[in-house]
């Protein structure tokens, strides 16, 4: 039980400094929020709990794949902002398209035999 409350309030840490950080500068904030420390994280806490690599070894490499499709959101929301679009209608429609691209990724993997 520990462990897991360790696990919620790091990870709890991150999120709250990215947000507070991004108030002040948006670029320190999205620098932070790009590195990969929730996945590193993640692996470290899968590796305490399992020990087994295989299954870090998978986590990394799903993750490598599944990060490309979450790549347009990131142009996709600011380009409807400035058409004025409202926030929340503006990230639906990222998400969707995210969504989307998640699908297509993963059906495109399964055809050249990687199975998520």
């Amino acid at each position: 039980m520990l462990l897991y409350t360790i696990k919620v309030i790091i990870s709890a840490i991150i999120i709250v400094l990215v947000s507070e950080v991004s108030k002040s500068n948006a670029t320190l904030g999205a620098l932070i929020k790009s590195l990969p420390l929730i996945s590193v994280l993640s692996m470290i806490w899968v590796y305490v709990d399992t020990k087994n690599t295989t299954i870090i070894s998978n986590l990394s490499t799903s993750t490598f794949w599944l990060v490309l499709p979450t790549l347009p959101m990131f142009l996709i929301l600011p380009l409807l902002l400035r058409y004025k679009l409202s926030f929340y209608l503006s990230l639906s429609i990222s998400l969707f398209c995210m969504l989307i691209l998640y699908i297509i990724t993963t059906l495109i993997l399964k055809r050249f035999g990687f199975d998520l």
